[in-house]
């Protein structure tokens, strides 16, 4: 299996590792979001698992239910996470979680998409580095809510990868399926180091159009060409590369999103505000002799994947 969705933890004490799947159900236009954890104390306490899944229908208020925390135990066989009943692999999540219930096969999620730089994740040398292994699956099977039941049939999602020392001090994260193909992942971000916690928010982005990403070259260098603005219900993206130019504008009503407190491994508290049902704009410009012209543009309705997270 990839190393990209293997656990990155060794041992050390104060490191957090997520593993999170989210989808759209086509024939409903429900959302979905696993989120799997794995938190390593700072304190040398024992390492545990823990996590939830939430369910954004679209005419009705989200739903969301917790599961763990367990001790942590490497995995068995395929699987790159198996705690407190929830376990992950690169084609299968499955688990309970209070009254929701989820068993999916996830397809083949294509190549994958480096938000961060490969060096950053492969050597951790940042406070923390994202990856998505699997930016275009598909997932089939069913997701059952008491005894509610929602069969999905190549549902189009992905799976991201975190692991670092904890949550960002603040941060936004974008997924838009944008059709055949298409994605565009987006996580802008404010480091709670100290001295890196007054800089402006950085946007790492990567936009795949044709099976090609944009933009080129290291992503880190390439974050400081945008901008980010991040706030509730609103946020937004802008910024250009190599004759491009992004706008991305998000909203997140907050009839469809879920407040989840979280918990860093120093202890620190952050609030993610999340929502499977999320709308945005994106606009793709191309540079010309002339001025900035329009090359693509994208309206999602309830089908954009967005969370802010912001400090207690």
């Amino acid at each position: 299996m990839d190393d990209l969705w293997r656990s990155r933890w060794r041992g050390q004490t104060g490191r957090l590792e997520v593993w999170y799947t989210t989808l759209t159900d086509p024939a409903t236009g429900t959302g979905v979001w696993l989120h799997h954890e794995l938190v390593a104390p700072v304190d040398g306490a024992p390492a545990y698992g823990h996590g939830w899944i939430g369910v954004f229908p679209p005419d009705a208020p989200p739903a969301m239910a917790r599961f763990g925390p367990a001790d942590w135990a490497p995995p068995e066989r395929d699987r790159v996470y198996d705690c407190a009943g929830a376990t992950v692999s690169a084609d299968r999540l499955a688990g309970a979680a209070g009254d929701l219930r989820w068993d999916l096969a996830a397809g083949d999620g294509g190549a994958p998409l480096f938000t961060f730089p490969p060096w950053a994740w492969r050597r951790q040398l940042l406070p923390a580095a994202h990856v998505v292994p699997a930016p275009r699956a598909s997932f089939t099977g069913v997701v059952h809510t008491g005894s509610a039941e929602l069969p999905l049939r190549g549902a189009p999602g992905g799976t991201g990868r975190i692991y670092g020392h904890g949550n960002a001090q603040r941060w936004a994260w974008l997924r838009a399926d944008l059709g055949g193909g298409d994605v565009l992942e987006i996580v802008a971000a404010v480091s709670t180091r100290p001295g890196m916690r007054l800089l402006r928010p950085l946007p790492f982005l990567r936009l795949r159009l044709a099976g090609r990403d944009w933009p080129s070259g290291d992503p880190l260098l390439a974050a400081w060409r945008f901008r980010a603005r991040i706030d509730l219900p609103r946020w937004s993206v802008t910024g250009a590369s190599g004759g491009r130019r992004l706008r991305v504008a998000v909203e997140q009503p907050a009839e469809r999103t879920l407040a989840v407190p979280y918990r860093d491994p120093d202890g620190r508290r952050s609030v993610c505000h999340n929502s499977e049902r999320s709308d945005a704009s994106i606009s793709l410009d191309r540079r010309t002799p002339g001025g900035w012209v329009s090359e693509r543009r994208w309206a999602l309705a309830g089908t954009a994947h967005a969370e802010v997270g912001l400090p207690v």
